[in-house]
């Protein structure tokens, strides 16, 4: 993967993550702030607690920190996958927000 490929798909990851976080902060009754900058987008739930996404460029990666520890994903072409075979982006961060918020949340692209 190139790096201009890296960043199209990275973008792609953190405007969805975005995007998820308004559909539900509409259609639920939940309340999530997501901040970005740059490359980074922090998610801070109700009851304060937060999870990052944030790239790294160098090593083609989306790193995702919340309280139960931190994940590496790359992109293998069709989604971003954890580089320790711990799943898939999507389906990890919707479990992790899901037990730090204390509701059941459902982040897709």
């Amino acid at each position: 993967m190139t790096d201009l490929e890296f960043l199209d798909q990275a973008e792609r990851l953190l405007a969805g993550i975005e995007n998820s976080c308004d559909a539900l902060n509409d259609d639920a009754d939940v309340d999530i702030d997501n901040q970005r900058v740059g490359g980074m987008v922090t998610l801070t739930f109700a009851n304060r607690s937060q999870i990052i996404v944030n790239l790294q460029k160098p090593l083609h990666e989306v790193w995702l920190a919340a309280r139960c520890g931190g994940f590496h994903y790359k992109f293998d072409g069709a989604a971003w996958q954890d580089t320790k075979g711990q799943g898939e982006f999507w389906q990890s961060l919707s479990r992790y927000a899901s037990e730090q918020s204390g509701q059941p949340l459902l982040f897709k692209p």
